[in-house]
């Protein structure tokens, strides 16, 4: 049961609802004219017998003409007298319509009943003559011929419905098929291909110029594809600088560390100017071993569900504070201002790395104080790390988050942030910057409230 398939049964199935709800007013509406048809029989019947006169009609004529009417019995009430055309045949009226009654809905459910009942009944139809005042008709005729007639309509309604029905459904199908069902599939089958092979540039579906809905749904899907692509080969090309750098991190290290023996031996040389330019050699060196641990550990990063604990935020970011008391520079001052009894629910080291990261970033941009705020938000808890920093540059802003693209300073590296921020979406959270200016910068972590309640 595709989805072609099942818009054409729709199609039909409200096709033939709609006829429905035409044909019950129009079945109503049948009966009420087969009525009025015998109203006007009668009179044509009276006026043929010469009605009104005086005297008494042969019991022939008088047959051939209720026969003629379709009718048992007339009687044609005038300012001038009555006069009553009937057969020999013993009658006995079993309901009495006063066509002056007729309104919507009785008509439209005896109709129905008419069709249901299985026997014959004498009724008597009562109406006044339109085209003459002053003169009511009353005629007397069975039901059966009615409910055949009846029938007869009700079969050429529902044939005519169902051609109605099957060409409209037609005519839908192949409009939908040509304008949805077709697009939609081209679509999925784009998708389906894409997620073989995503690198491939030709597996990415083609905008099109539609200007409706599913030519948008086509450029976003298009725009996705390509930016996701292009995600894709930058993982693979970080994937293999991960793996190449890996390779030769041990001989890496190996030529630094020897690098580094001779740089001790240069610091204690008697040449003054030796002497002088050691410090600057010792600390690029020192750079460039960080760098290539930093490089290493981003390579091998796995992403590690978080092991859930319900811990006091503040102890938490007083032991960050403590941990970077050695390496925050000389005057620099690092504050907690997170309210006691604060409890939250995540991964500690996870949070605890994230911190850290933000609060080393913080101080390696010359920033001489740091502080750590936290508060309880509609549904989550923020954590603010704010510092007086010179602030971060616009080309920095625009690549904050991304590794080896998105430092705040000269030399880095910016996968600080880059692991920060999966970390703490590993947790469904998040961390965005909030300000930053020549005042300093705010960044917020966000914790979903549903683990950071306490228990």
């Amino acid at each position: 049961m595709g989805l072609s398939v099942r818009l054409l049964l729709l199609t039909i199935f409200f096709v033939m609802l709609s006829e429905f709800l035409i044909y019950a007013p129009s079945i109503g509406r049948y009966r009420l004219v087969y009525m009025q048809e015998r109203i006007a029989a009668a009179h044509l019947a009276s006026m043929a017998a010469g009605a009104p006169v005086s005297g008494t009609l042969s019991r022939q004529f008088t047959e051939e003409l209720l026969a003629r009417a379709r009718s048992r019995r007339i009687v044609i009430r005038s300012a001038s007298g009555e006069v009553t055309l009937s057969g020999n045949a013993p009658l006995a009226v079993e309901a009495v319509y006063d066509l002056r009654e007729a309104a919507f809905f009785p008509l439209i459910w005896e109709a129905f009943l008419i069709l249901g009942r299985g026997r014959n009944r004498t009724i008597e139809v009562v109406a006044p003559y339109s085209r003459t005042a002053g003169i009511m008709i009353r005629t007397a005729i069975d039901e059966a011929p009615m409910r055949v007639e009846m029938f007869d309509y009700s079969e050429r309604i529902l044939a005519l419905s169902i051609v109605i029905s099957l060409i409209t459904a037609t005519l839908v199908y192949i409009s939908l098929q040509l304008l949805f069902v077709r697009p939609m599939l081209s679509i999925t089958e784009s998708m389906i291909a894409f997620r073989a092979d995503p690198e491939d540039a030709r597996r990415v579906v083609t905008p099109g110029s539609r200007s409706d809905e599913i030519g948008r749904a086509r450029r976003e899907l298009a725009a996705m594809q390509d930016a996701l692509r292009q995600a894709l080969r930058q993982r693979s090309r970080l994937a293999a600088l991960g793996t190449a750098v890996a390779k030769i991190n041990h001989d890496l290290r190996n030529i630094l560390a020897s690098a580094q023996l001779v740089s001790d031996h240069i610091r204690v040389s008697p040449d003054p100017g030796v002497r002088r330019i050691a410090p600057t050699l010792l600390g690029a060196l020192d750079r460039a071993i960080k760098l290539c641990g930093e490089t290493v550990a981003f390579a091998h990063e796995d992403d590690v569900p978080p092991s859930y604990s319900h811990f006091d935020l503040r102890a938490l970011v007083s032991e960050v504070g403590t941990d970077l008391a050695e390496s925050k520079p000389p005057g620099a001052d690092f504050a907690c201002h997170v309210p006691r009894g604060l409890t939250v629910g995540a991964d500690r080291e996870h949070l605890r790395r994230a911190l850290t990261n933000l609060t080393q970033n913080s101080f390696q941009a010359r920033a001489g104080t740091v502080a750590i705020d936290a508060r309880r938000g509609d549904g989550s808890v923020l954590i603010t790390v704010t510092d007086d920093g010179p602030g971060l540059s616009e080309a920095a802003r625009e690549h904050l988050f991304q590794p080896f693209s998105g430092s705040g300073r000269a030399g880095g590296t910016g996968l600080g942030l880059s692991i920060a921020r999966d970390l703490m979406r590993g947790h469904g959270g998040d961390i965005r910057l909030v300000e930053t200016g020549e005042a300093g910068t705010v960044f917020e972590i966000e914790l979903p409230a549903e683990t950071s309640a306490p228990r």
